[in-house]
């Protein structure tokens, strides 16, 4: 597969940026069962070996993890301050658990596992999130989590954009663009007014 050309522009945007720690997180919504949206920041893993996928680190018994049963469509929202861009990538959420069907994509999951630093680890042992809070604070101080073996609880989510929509903040007029992937997985570029 090859690169789509989003991909560019957004890698310079990391490169520019990589300076300031907080420019690797993005806002990801998804949709609940009732129709509303969840939003959430969450930290960018990097891209799936030779795709175009964007990896992020979830907990199986995260609220996203369970609105991913009703609807497998997400939105990130980026935005690069030194660079004053935004990106939103649109598309497919997959959730590669334990038993993820493909060999391929469980490596990908224990290989995601192995490059968190310790501290984010731990937080996979913590107790179930979103629940009433546990009143023994030694729920949060447990042994820490192989680094080898991911825990049951660990997946690895990946957002396959189908549309990205790049606009440029700096400027006057400001830029804008607009990819959409067509059938043939071909990407379609187009200068929008901003």
């Amino acid at each position: 597969m090859s690169l789509a050309p989003w991909r560019s522009p957004l890698a310079r945007a990391l490169h520019n940026n990589r300076t300031l720690p907080y420019a690797r997180y993005f806002q990801l919504a998804t949709v609940d069962a009732d129709g509303y949206p969840a939003n959430r920041t969450v930290v960018f893993r990097g891209f799936l070996d030779k795709t175009n996928q964007l990896k992020i680190a979830t907990d199986s018994r995260s609220q996203k993890t369970n609105q991913m049963k009703h609807q497998h469509w997400g939105e990130i929202c980026w935005y690069f301050p030194k660079t004053r861009e935004q990106f939103r990538l649109g598309g497919h959420l997959n959730l590669v658990t334990a038993s993820n069907e493909s060999q391929a994509l469980r490596e990908a999951r224990q290989i995601t596992w192995q490059e968190l630093s310790d501290s984010a680890r731990l937080q996979f042992a913590w107790p179930e999130p979103g629940v009433a809070r546990v009143e023994d604070e030694a729920a949060f101080s447990p042994l820490p989590p192989d680094r080898e073996q991911p825990l049951p609880n660990f997946c690895l989510l990946l957002l396959e954009p189908i549309q990205v929509d790049h606009l440029e903040l700096q400027g006057n007029p400001q830029n804008r663009w607009l990819y959409r992937q067509q059938s043939s997985h071909q990407w379609l570029r187009q200068a929008v007014n901003p």
